[in-house]
């Protein structure tokens, strides 16, 4: 029989990986890496090239991937960004593994990075099924409070068919809002990435791709890491020493 998951925490290396000690040499590898792909070098060779001449480890070397960015997107991606605290009678669309794994793994003790654009992203992974842990209703509760605390009029959560568990996902947020009184809608679709662009509305999502298209974003994991969850495992990767 397998491991059954528990929480989407920590891995034992990663307080070595993530470190105090290691974090200038993830923003150095961080810079160099982006610098390549913003100059249309290709993301496999330029990881391998970076994460070897930094000597990183492949959670480090993922975590650096994550949090890449181009350069010429920062700025597009950030003019677009709305604060939270303006999504007052806003509706908002919720790229849903995305936010919810990135809750739950800060709620675990898992070591969660801020990009160049500013998002917030994990190194979680569901290996295409994914299985509610022990943080999962805390982080439904979290998130659920929060956007009712900021007066968000409307939530449209989306989950990607091709996830094994989508389904009962869905349901289990549909009973919480209905408990709650949320205003929520759950949508399981085959391409939640394309929906969250073409629905013109607030996007809730750290992924590069949709960051890129959507028309306007909030970075809502931030605003929890800033106001709810200040004990989590936060490692800031977008300013160069000196």
């Amino acid at each position: 029989m397998g491991h059954k998951q528990k929480h989407r925490g920590k891995h034992p290396a990663d307080d070595h990986l993530f470190g105090f000690a290691q974090v200038p040499v993830l923003r150095q590898a961080l810079h160099d890496y982006s610098w390549l792909i913003s100059r249309g070098y290709g993301e496999n060779g330029s990881l391998k090239l970076v994460g070897d001449r930094y000597q990183l480890r492949e959670r480090q070397r993922h975590a650096v991937h994550r949090a890449a960015c181009l350069f010429e997107a920062v700025e597009s991606r950030q003019s677009r960004e709305v604060n939270c605290a303006d999504l007052k009678g806003k509706t908002v669309c919720i790229d849903g593994y995305n936010l919810l794994i990135s809750v739950e793994s800060a709620l675990s003790g898992g070591y969660l990075f801020i990009g160049l654009d500013g998002a917030v992203r994990d190194i979680a992974s569901i290996h295409g099924t994914y299985k509610r842990v022990e943080e999962t209703f805390a982080a439904l509760e979290l998130i659920g409070q929060t956007l009712a605390g900021l007066e968000v009029d409307q939530v449209k959560w989306y989950l990607d068919a091709p996830v094994s568990n989508s389904g009962r996902l869905k349901g289990f947020l549909e009973e919480k809002a209905a408990e709650a009184g949320w205003k929520w809608e759950v949508e399981v679709v085959k391409n939640p990435d394309w929906e969250l662009a073409e629905s013109g509305e607030i996007v809730i999502s750290s992924d590069s791709w949709v960051l890129d298209h959507a028309a306007a974003w909030a970075n809502l994991t931030a605003y929890l890491l800033e106001t709810q969850l200040k004990e989590a495992m936060l490692v800031d990767l977008r300013q160069l020493e000196g």
